[in-house]
């Protein structure tokens, strides 16, 4: 716990089971109350390592994709009485002992989404210097600048898998509404952005290893398309032009209302 706070981490995985015992090995159990491993059908042994590590551990019996899969993970968290959730990719990309930092953050009340940014360092805990490829680097600057021109945020990233909420934060926003695919992280920020929901930074550096899970160039392309038609929808919506669903804060789509029985895929 931080400050009387229950602290989840929550894990979307699919085929991790090669990096999964190192990432949970480098949490920081001191504060971590509970971590949940939601399994997206791998085809490795990823389910049986997260159960020989003591994790609470949901699987979906097929492949529904990255977004889906964190929908998962926000319920279960949710359920389990978290305050905080932190959700962290078991591939060891990002660094766990972040986790406290980032808690700490959303724990004082300041702010309801913390993310852990690679492009906030510099020198040897920079983007670049962690094996990101140039053109990721490129199109994460170039697609950032873009947003915040149009959203008014102004962060130094929108495509970091490293981020803390508060569980107030989580039922506030409609995600149930979002992409099941990769699009669904940067739909739930500018979620948070439309809900005038604060959100911090902290620099993190990253580490781009064989293992280490990456989209290939063309889901990439088609990520990047999802973000600009997330950012124009954003627009037309502040400006009174369109009603997107995942922008409909009076409508059904919410976690917090969703039981788990609607989740017909997903096994404990």
């Amino acid at each position: 716990m931080i400050q009387g706070k229950k602290v989840i981490v929550v894990l979307p995985a699919y085929n991790a089971g090669k990096t999964l015992e190192r990432t949970v090995a480098a949490i920081p159990r001191e504060v971590v109350d509970d971590i949940v491993l939601v399994d997206d059908a791998s085809r490795d042994e990823t389910v049986a390592v997260a159960r020989s590590l003591g994790l609470g551990v949901v699987v979906h019996p097929r492949n529904r994709g990255y977004g889906a899969n964190q929908k998962t993970c926000y319920r279960a968290a949710l359920e389990r009485g978290a305050d905080i959730v932190v959700m962290l990719h078991p591939d060891y990309q990002y660094d766990p002992r972040l986790i406290t930092a980032m808690a700490g953050m959303v724990a004082s009340g300041v702010y309801g989404v913390v993310l852990g940014s690679r492009v906030l360092g510099s020198g040897s805990t920079g983007a670049l210097a962690g094996g990101m490829p140039w053109w990721k680097y490129v199109a994460n600057r170039a697609l950032t600048a873009f947003q915040n021109l149009l959203t008014g945020a102004k962060l130094s990233e929108y495509h970091t898998g490293y981020r803390a909420y508060s569980a107030a934060a989580l039922r506030a926003i409609p995600l149930l509404a979002n992409s099941d695919d990769f699009v669904f992280d940067n739909q739930l920020l500018v979620q948070a952005v439309a809900a005038g929901i604060t959100i911090g930074e902290i620099s993190c550096p990253t580490r781009y290893e064989p293992e280490s899970s990456s989209i290939s160039f063309a889901r990439s392309v088609r990520y990047g398309l999802g973000v600009v038609a997330t950012t124009l929808a954003f627009r037309a919506w502040r400006w009174g032009l369109a009603k997107p669903r995942f922008l409909a804060f009076s409508g059904g789509d919410f976690v917090a209302g969703a039981a788990a029985a609607e989740d017909p895929v997903a096994r404990q």
